[in-house]
């Protein structure tokens, strides 16, 4: 064999594998990335954001959540408080490559009264800790793990894995667009959100058996710090939960970033609406998203394209990213440059076009995302305010998960899936924690413990 292990994807789950596998000395190991290199990744460009050594988590704010209830799936593989535990340690290796020390959301009286005053307003607030690096500590805290893995990992950048190659039910390598095809024993697939169709297409080739998973759309909502300010000094971050009344439809906020800034991606010629906050520059505004979760059946069952059609849409109408007043909305009719500039919120993101959501979103889910937004008013007043800002539209693209064993290991011999990509994870802490258990794995298979 070429490698003893080969690891598809540079993202967080990606990294943790490399890492685990290099401390336990178990050689020679190469990782393969699509993107760029670190250094050479262009913030300025939507498309590099999602793609290149760091993954999609790279220009992230990096929010690190140490909960078995938030960001994957890991705690239907093991028992609550193994995760718990190696939540605990994968978190302590951020910490260790320079990872802030604050931890928001540890249990106080202020949080207790969050979580009443959430029940009140209908919400069910998620209580987790987190620790927010910020989106500049976050490439600080990459270029350690990169620099930890030199000289110990082997890296080909701007490289896809084009077809894993199977023989008698065993992996046996894979074929990479460079034009080599190399050989290993053990392969890890971490290919991550961008990677997402890449790992559907191989599951599908090789009859590994998946299940379709809902996705979420929604909008990104912008409004004055001072507006939540309370909440975020509290939590940071908080993960609030609503059934409407009307649809009866699971809809969350997600991603919040006090005093951050709204920011473009683009995925396969899509581009959709995120936001970021640093660590040490603030701006006016707090940004989260509200996301209504759908899920389909028979004889329909590929959320991913009804999520890019909804994406599709408004890129359509509006050459990318729409922004709209909560209160045109509401009045029926289309922001303009003028309305937004005599608004009280300022957009972070300019080059967002003024126009009409409702020509965007279906009726269930716009309806479903307003109610969210009277319900968030009682808890945060100003929330409903018709200066509210609206970005439209804010996908996120949940892959097929894939049948795999505690180990995280799939039906054929010796290929793991691990991360987002496996539809597994959602967010960077269980990604890395998903890195570790197939490394432990793959060790464990050679003899090696550590």
């Amino acid at each position: 064999m070429d490698y003893e292990v080969i690891i598809i994807g540079g993202g967080p789950a990606g990294i943790f594998a490399a890492l685990t596998l290099a401390d336990q000395g178990i050689e020679p190991v190469l990782l393969v990335e699509q993107g760029k290199d670190l250094p050479d990744r262009d913030h300025h460009n939507p498309e590099e954001r999602l793609c290149g050594w760091g993954g999609a988590g790279a220009y992230s704010d990096g929010k690190l959540t140490i909960s078995t209830e938030v960001g994957g799936v890991l705690r239907d593989y093991m028992e609550e408080k193994n995760l718990h535990h190696l939540l605990e340690l994968t978190d302590g290796m951020y910490a260790e490559h320079g990872a802030p020390d604050r931890v928001f959301g540890e249990y106080t009286p202020q949080v207790e009264e969050l979580a009443d005053r959430a029940r009140l307003a209908d919400l069910e607030f998620i209580p987790s800790r987190i620790r927010h690096m910020g989106t500049e500590n976050c490439m600080l805290v990459l270029d350690r793990f990169r620099k930890s893995l030199a000289g110990r990992v082997e890296t080909a950048t701007e490289t896809s894995a084009l077809d894993l190659l199977v023989e008698n039910g065993a992996v046996q390598g894979v074929r990479l667009s460079d034009g080599r095809t190399v050989t290993s024993r053990f392969i890890v697939a971490a290919p991550g959100r961008s990677g997402a169709r890449w790992m559907k297409e191989q599951a599908d080739r090789l009859g590994l058996r998946t299940k379709a998973t809902s996705v979420d759309i929604g909008v990104r909502v912008e409004l004055p710090a001072p507006v939540l300010r309370e909440i975020t000094d509290t939590t940071y971050e908080s993960k609030l939960i609503h059934y409407s009344k009307t649809f009866d439809e699971k809809v969350r906020t997600f991603c919040m970033n006090p005093y951050g800034e709204v920011v473009t991606e683009e995925n396969a010629g899509i581009i959709t609406v995120n936001g970021h906050s640093y660590a040490g520059k603030k701006t006016d505004n707090t940004n989260f998203a509200i996301l209504v979760s759908s899920a389909f059946t028979e004889p329909f069952d590929d959320p991913i394209a009804y999520g890019r059609s909804v994406a599709q849409l408004a890129n359509l109408l509006g050459g990318g990213v729409i922004v709209q007043r909560l209160g045109d909305l509401l009045a029926g009719r289309r922001s303009t440059g003028k309305r937004i500039a005599r608004g009280l919120t300022r957009p972070t993101l300019p080059e967002a076009t003024p126009g009409d959501l409702s020509f965007v979103f279906p009726y269930r889910h716009l309806l479903s995302i307003i109610e969210m937004l009277q319900a968030l008013e009682k808890l945060a007043p100003g929330v409903y305010s018709r200066h509210t800002l609206l970005y439209g539209v804010e996908v996120k693209f949940y892959s097929n998960r894939i049948e795999v064993s505690p180990q995280m290991e799939t039906q054929v011999k010796n290929l793991f899936t691990i991360g987002d990509g496996a539809g597994i994870t959602r967010g960077l802490l269980q990604a890395s924690a998903s890195g570790i258990i197939a490394a432990r794995a793959i060790a464990n298979s050679l003899g090696v413990t550590g």
